[in-house]
């Protein structure tokens, strides 16, 4: 039987990859743009010293600055984009690289404008909010005076610019080692079918209905992270360690408080979500056991939870039907969302499959001047990549409805609020599938799917989110992190979240070692809070009127044109209370309970 590998990058059909013509025709435009931008950083010295000046000198600084800005977006997404495509490409790493050292360079020379202006007196900075002049940079304003006392001297501003590059050289190794050195061997599926393991194709073996199959996959994949557990253990170790450098330079509480100072979000959500979740275990616990019994298993691993329970249910999508469900789903949000969406996801919003070299995992890539790019590695036999394709297209929805609504300065919407829009169109999905199942048998089987995504993205975020609260807090006391330490600390966390009747083999203590998220900390708790908000916003909307669904249109339209917690309030969901996160984890608990009764 011969094996099927990957296609390399120059085979595969063009339209099944997407077309980045809204940002640059070619790479020799943005070349042209790039040295057009190189060459304007000197431009920041006209302003230095003068921002006091008057309003009107305040006014051509800020939109110089935006300008430059704006332009640097289409140059970063484009050559971030051309990466991901095969990550082995060194030609497209090396304008990636350009436009990293370029950015330093830029935000060097731009690097005293945060000090200056906020060394601006009260009531010169109060009349300049006033004067309808810089009414435009008003709410960019008043967000820069909330860092005073975290912005430090122009020469010191100007040193935390320089090591730019530094910052990000951990992640950068990680992904270089994760993407495209890695190298997982072949596998043979319980069809007899031989292909290459690979992140994209991991998940695919892990729901194998073949046990052995199965842990095959998963003792395979993790040999190579435990052959090579010191230097991802050094990488992530000096992630946060940087984590923890910038915030103390910067005259934080903490590596979480620096976080989640930009969002203005108080760090009692991110302790209520882990409170709520841990209250919630025992659900969690009972759901592993239906698991576990309904599979007819003595016991239950790791390699056991991806799998769905109910065997012999083919749910086959190629990707023209999976667009056509997923549309269908979303027609509650009216016909100019789907419309433009069937528009991008038949065009070439979207790069569809796995190839060799290809950035694993899948993501939305929204721009103010461009086409909303989707990155899948959609597999047809996998429902979870359906889901996943209405995720990431509700992040470019997203993006689309902001960029039409909002100026550039505010129509870029925080992470906190990017989770809501994703995970509400799974809840949509969802909602359609359950209602449209043939009969009891199929009803079950996609409330198992519903369990596992509310396990996926509620509590196993948390559980990273914990996770990368723990190990942060480790570096802060200045406890070492070593294999060793990072091991004890996440098997820890699985015994708690797994439960005492799992069995936790010991190499999954290394899948903190692999997780790409950990390199952007404290970022995955959005995820659960997200959905949480998802969940009651789309019941909003499903069981309400023209008034709801205007209101969730109009979050999706606001950008950042106000705080993250208070967008959510205007759409009908207060995420400083309890019930949100209360009420998926209930709903959770309710599924279980239902599973088991038609299973």
């Amino acid at each position: 039987m011969s094996t099927t590998s990957l296609p390399n990058r120059q085979d595969v059909a063009a339209e099944d990859t997407w077309d980045l013509c809204s940002l640059y025709e070619n790479d020799a435009a943005w070349e042209e743009d790039f040295a057009l931008q190189d060459a304007e950083i000197v431009k920041y010295e006209q302003f230095q010293g003068r921002l006091a000046e008057s309003a009107e000198t305040l006014l051509a600084a800020l939109r110089f600055d935006s300008e430059f800005d704006r332009r640097g977006e289409r140059l970063g997404i484009y050559a971030f984009l051309k990466t991901t495509e095969n990550q082995a490409d060194s030609h497209y790493q090396g304008l990636k690289s350009r436009f990293q050292n370029l950015s330093v360079r830029a935000s060097q020379a731009a690097s005293y404008m945060r000090p200056e202006l906020l060394a601006i007196d009260d009531e010169t900075m109060n009349q300049r909010l006033a004067d309808p002049l810089l009414a435009p940079f008003r709410l960019q304003l008043e967000r820069l005076i909330r860092f005073r006392p975290h912005t430090l001297s122009d020469r010191e501003e100007r040193l935390l610019a320089m090591q730019g590059e530094m910052a990000v050289a951990a992640g950068n190794a990680f992904r270089q080692l994760n993407d495209a050195d890695l190298k997982f061997g072949d596998m043979t599926d319980h069809e007899g079918r031989t292909y290459e393991l690979s992140h994209a194709t991991f998940v695919q073996f892990l729901r194998s209905p073949d046990r052995a199959i199965r842990k095959q996959a998963f003792d395979q994949y993790y040999q190579q992270f435990e052959a090579h557990e010191n230097t991802l253990a050094a990488t992530l170790g000096g992630s946060i360690q940087s984590d923890v450098y910038y915030a103390k330079a910067r005259n934080y509480d903490s590596s979480l408080s620096a976080a989640l100072f930009p969002d203005n979000v108080p760090q009692s959500v991110y302790d209520n979500l882990i409170t709520a979740v841990r209250d919630s275990l025992p659900a969690v616990h009972q759901y592993l056991d239906v698991r576990r019994r309904k599979m007819k298993l003595d016991d239950i691993h790791h390699y056991d939870t991806y799998v769905p329970i109910l065997q012999g249910i083919k749910k086959h999508h190629t990707w023209d039907q999976a667009v056509n469900v997923i549309l269908q789903s979303l027609e509650p949000l009216g016909s100019e969302y789907c419309g433009v969406l069937e528009e991008g996801l038949r065009g070439r919003w979207s790069d569809r499959y796995p190839n060799r070299g290809k950035q694993s995992g899948a993501f939305s890539c929204g721009s103010f001047d461009a086409d909303p790019f989707i990155l899948m590695n959609f597999k047809e036999e996998v429902l979870n990549d359906v889901f996943t394709l209405t995720h990431e297209a509700g992040h470019s929805m997203h993006s689309w409805h902001s960029a039409r609504s909002q100026p550039f300065e505010y129509y870029n919407y925080t992470i906190f609020v990017a989770e809501v829009a994703s995970t509400f169109n799974e809840q949509l999905l969802t909602d359609h599938l359950i209602k449209n199942a043939a009969d009891d048998t199929e009803r079950a089987y996609l409330i198992n799917e519903e369990l596992d995504s509310i396990r996926a993205t509620v509590v196993r975020q948390t559980m990273f989110a914990e996770f990368e609260k723990r190990t942060h807090e480790m570096a802060e006391a200045g406890e070492p992190l070593t294999v060793e330490s990072f091991r004890s600390v996440y098997r820890e966390l699985l015994t708690a979240y797994f439960g005492p009747e799992f069995v936790i083999d010991k190499s999954l203590e290394l899948e903190c070692f692999r997780i790409p998220h950990f390199y952007r900390a404290f970022y995955v708790y959005k995820y659960a809070t997200g959905l949480s908000a998802a969940v009651a916003l789309s019941r909003r909307v499903l069981q309400g009127g023209e008034q709801e669904l205007a209101d969730y249109l109009n979050f999706l339209s606001a950008g950042c044109s106000k705080d993250p917690l208070d967008l959510l309030k205007d759409a009908g969901v207060d995420m400083t209370a309890p019930e949100p996160v209360a009420t998926t984890l209930k709903r959770f608990a309710d599924l279980t309970t239902e599973l088991d009764k038609l299973l």
